[in-house]
């Protein structure tokens, strides 16, 4: 069966601008133009546009998404066991939230009592399911599935006080790099203080800590464009910086 981009919105409930975006920059091409002018999508396309809707739910970035469903090793049911086993943990993502708001509910009611740390129950798991979406798959493949579920287990487990510490920690590293980053001398006091924060800010997601894997995750800020948009957001080249900084730091320069 074929489908218009005007039928095709309709029943995937996306906008026809969505789709004609989606081709413009490739992500999803018609099968045909017929010879009226109009784009034609055939089976493939619904099963392609399925996909990327699926990654899109899961948050990732259509860049990605392109990257994904054009690569010569895609398998498509390999991607819908992966979509499977990331819905499965969004629902125990968001039962963990609905149990959240139950238990404040009965709280605030008087009908229970209920420790701090529970308070925030399912937002650590979310943030733990975000950076998997994100930046999962180049991290697990540097540092190895062990490592990294060593590592989320860690993050989850945190008291509410470590949590604090640990948020509290990542805006200190930002604000110390960028005033680090005016200075322009990455072996500078205020660049070593900002590198000597970076690994108590990790130390508390890492099962250990080690001066290599430190300077190997620093370098992938400035090979992996995503990281560096994070670093750069509001100081264009404060990844770089942060690499030589943590570099001279743990002597890998």
């Amino acid at each position: 069966m074929e489908y218009t981009v005007q039928k095709l919105a309709q029943m995937a409930g996306v906008s026809t601008r969505t789709l004609r975006y989606y081709d413009e920059i490739g992500i999803l091409k018609p099968a045909r133009i017929n010879s009226s002018g109009y784009r034609i999508f055939g089976q493939a396309e619904v099963d392609r546009l399925q996909q990327i809707l699926f990654y899109r739910e899961l948050g990732v970035s259509l860049d990605s998404i392109k990257d994904i469903v054009s690569a010569p090793s895609y398998n498509g049911v390999l991607a819908l066991r992966e979509h499977h086993e990331k819905l499965l943990e969004k629902r125990e993502q968001l039962d963990l939230l609905i149990i959240n708001v139950e238990k404040t509910i009965a709280l605030s009611e008087g009908r229970i009592t209920m420790a701090n740390k529970e308070k925030f129950e399912g937002f650590k798991k979310k943030l733990v399911d975000d950076n998997e979406a994100k930046y999962g798959k180049e991290i697990r493949e540097k540092y190895g599935d062990e490592k990294i579920n060593k590592s989320n287990s860690k993050f989850q487990g945190m008291t509410q006080e470590q949590y604090d510490e640990v948020t509290k920690l990542a805006t200190e590293v930002i604000e110390t790099l960028h005033a680090a980053f005016k200075t322009g001398d990455p072996a500078g006091e205020l660049a070593q203080k900002a590198a000597d924060l970076h690994r108590q800010w990790l130390c508390y997601h890492w099962d250990s800590y080690s001066k290599e894997a430190h300077a190997g995750l620093a370098q992938m800020y400035v090979d992996d464009p995503r990281f560096t948009a994070y670093y750069d957001e509001k100081q264009p080249g404060a990844a770089e910086f942060l690499r030589d900084a943590v570099h001279i730091y743990t002597g890998m320069k």
